[in-house]
């Protein structure tokens, strides 16, 4: 005799990092260009590691986080963000 499989969702009680906005924060302010030299935005999107975070937690389109992608790379590259957390030994 087989038995039923359990079709009700297990709470694991993760929560998720970053609560998801559905649009865009680029497109709902009109944004054009991203600027590599805007620290502070760009601070918003990588996490307390160092690495940029995901779309799908960000709720960033895909066309953004491309420029978003190569705006912080660029500002690693002139040392405006660091490429990783502080290292401590």
């Amino acid at each position: 005799m087989r038995r039923k499989k359990d079709t009700r969702k297990k709470n694991t009680g993760l929560e998720p990092l970053v609560k998801q906005s559905r649009k865009c924060r680029f497109t709902a302010a009109g944004i054009k260009q991203i600027d590599y030299k805007d620290v502070n935005l760009l601070k918003d999107f990588i996490n307390e590691t160092g690495k940029i975070l995901p779309a799908r937690l960000t709720g960033t389109s895909a066309k953004y986080q491309r420029q978003l992608e190569t705006a912080i790379k660029r500002a690693r590259q002139l040392a405006l963000l660091p490429y990783t957390d502080s290292h401590y030994s």
